[in-house]
């Protein structure tokens, strides 16, 4: 059996992450002996009574900021030769379905989830391999969006969903947004199905299937028509 996927996660709330790690896919994944999670508390590095990982801000302005002694104390405790260490924060690159597929090839990922102001710059020059956002917005701290990358990178692990092709014509995984879907019953509340589904002609349903999907990509999110070369046709 291949070695699972070793996820580390280093913050100051691991009571966080604990009820999301054991539900739904990630759990089952888990189970599967596809990925192993650990969480790592970063007050577990400090060295001062108080346990304290954060401090004032050097020239002044508002907030705290994350010392850097624990972080790479804890990123050490854990880094090895295959370790990919992800700063979770606003200013990182913003997360895609293909970053969730190259992280999935990964063996160890170790994020930082940072908190306050954010943490100190040396951090992100001499820990840190990749710097991830999830949006354009700024949330407490870095645990939810950790979860969020988590969560979009182990659904694409061999054998975590129970189709294979699960996840093969999902919005984003060829460059547009997925078709609608249906299922019973066949008329509810005057909501009918579309004939096409229900006519057992899989090269008609496929046509339908392509065709609403570009429709609604071009209605809702161009930007990925031309991301991905079809705009002008």
């Amino acid at each position: 059996m291949d070695t699972p996927l070793l996820i580390d996660v280093i913050t100051i709330f691991p009571g966080m992450l604990d009820g999301f790690l054991q539900e739904s896919i990630l759990k089952r994944a888990s189970e599967k002996g596809l990925v192993r999670f650990r969480t790592v508390n970063l007050r577990d590095f400090t060295d001062d009574a108080r346990r304290t990982t954060d401090d004032r801000p050097y020239g002044g302005g508002p907030g705290m900021v994350m010392i850097p002694g624990p972080i790479f104390d804890a990123v050490d405790s854990v880094r090895t030769p295959d370790s990919r260490v992800v700063l979770m924060s606003p200013q990182g690159q913003q997360f895609k379905q293909a970053m969730a597929a190259d992280l999935a090839r990964e063996k160890h990922l170790v994020f930082i989830c940072g908190h306050y102001e954010g943490v100190d710059e040396r951090v992100r020059e001499a820990l840190v391999t990749d710097e991830i956002s999830i949006g354009d917005y700024v949330l407490t701290n870095g645990v939810l969006p950790a979860a969020v990358v988590i969560d979009a990178t182990v659904r694409l692990l061999a054998g975590a969903l129970g189709h294979e092709a699960a996840t093969e014509e999902e919005s984003f995984a060829q460059g547009w947004l997925e078709y609608p879907h249906y299922t019973r019953p066949a008329n509810f509340r005057g909501r009918k199905v579309p004939e096409t589904l229900l006519s057992g002609d899989h090269a008609a349903i496929a046509r339908w299937r392509r065709h609403q999907a570009l429709e609604r990509t071009m209605a809702r999110r161009p930007d990925l028509m031309e991301q991905d070369g079809q705009g002008e046709s």
